[in-house]
């Protein structure tokens, strides 16, 4: 019912990615995929939903999901509906390529960028989720690359601390222990929101698939970007 999948280049953080979406591959096909991704460019509105129209990548065009995003913004009002803070932002789209090659265009999307970052947004952005989200074959994408040049000794013991509090289910923790240790994962909200959802429809388990960072792909491990894949399961 949900996965956190890395968004940098993909050859740096691709075969992260890419054990996420065997994972969904095997468990079949979703009719709509939630995509939860941080804002780096500061550009739109703090919480910002597209609700119309198709994004296009060169494997072809896939549909956003008007209805379900319809739901989402009547189960909350702090995400607005804006284009802009989608214009430029990288996060969410590298993901569709994965999703085409298994599905082509025959599912939805509901794209969700996230610029706020307080715990009560990022659980209240999940609740809605949990309620919008019932009797439908949805899964939601959280997009994040984990923590940002610091040596890969570090970076490694900073993230599994994060990860770990992913994989039992703790939202509060998990956004304690990237406050408090500094992890400079962009896309924590969107994690956050996930495993509040997670817990709202009675996930059982969130298992790690793959953990690597830059310096395995460039040799150089002085300064790396983590990348993680995780798994959530009813």
């Amino acid at each position: 019912m949900g996965l956190i999948c890395p968004h940098a280049g993909y050859l740096y953080s691709g075969p992260v990615a890419a054990s996420a979406f065997y994972e969904l591959a095997v468990d079949g096909k979703p009719d709509t995929v939630v995509l939860l991704g941080p804002n780096h460019t500061g550009y739109g509105s703090a919480l910002a939903l597209m609700r119309e129209g198709v994004w296009r990548t060169p494997l072809g065009d896939v549909a956003i999901d008007s209805e379900l995003a319809d739901k989402i913004s009547k189960e909350t009002s702090l995400i607005d509906v804006d284009e802009l803070a989608h214009r430029y932002e990288h996060s969410i789209e590298v993901q569709l390529p994965f999703l085409q090659f298994l599905y082509g265009n025959k599912f939805k999307i509901v794209p969700i960028c996230f610029q706020l970052q307080d715990y009560e947004s990022a659980v209240e952005v999940g609740m809605a989720l949990t309620e919008a989200l019932v009797s439908t074959n949805t899964v939601v994408i959280a997009s994040s690359d984990m923590t940002h040049y610091e040596p890969a000794k570090t970076a490694s013991i900073k993230d599994l601390a994060a990860l770990k509090d992913v994989t039992d289910l703790n939202a509060n923790h998990f956004y304690e222990t990237v406050e408090t240790q500094n992890i400079t994962a962009c896309g924590f909200m969107p994690i956050t929101s996930l495993i509040t959802y997670a817990n709202g429809v009675g996930a059982k388990e969130a298992k790690i698939l793959s953990y690597h960072n830059s310096g395995d792909i460039t040799g150089d491990h002085t300064s790396v970007v983590g990348y993680a894949a995780v798994t959530f399961k009813k």
